[in-house]
């Protein structure tokens, strides 16, 4: 696990291999607070989402979590916060 906070970098990279986000995509900015459906993410793209955040910075996001996190800036508080 990296020893340094979950930013909007490692999400994008995330997002963009797991939901197939296109490279040009703006993730941040204006974005940072637009629910991932808006954005076109769905369920099943923010489950493995999840996934790789669990494998790759040893965060477990259950279900309950993952559903309350809508938009990039809640999912990385909800990763640091559980680093924490």
């Amino acid at each position: 696990m990296p020893d340094r906070p979950f930013e909007l970098h490692d999400l994008r990279r995330i997002l963009r291999e797991s939901a197939g986000i296109d490279e040009s995509a703006d993730l941040g900015g204006e974005t940072l607070d637009t629910e991932f459906d808006a954005l076109g993410i769905d369920s099943v793209a923010l489950m493995e989402t999840a996934s790789r955040i669990s494998r790759e910075h040893g965060v477990q996001l259950d279900d309950e979590e993952l559903t309350t996190s809508t938009t990039a800036r809640r999912l990385m508080e909800m990763v640091n916060e559980r680093r924490r």
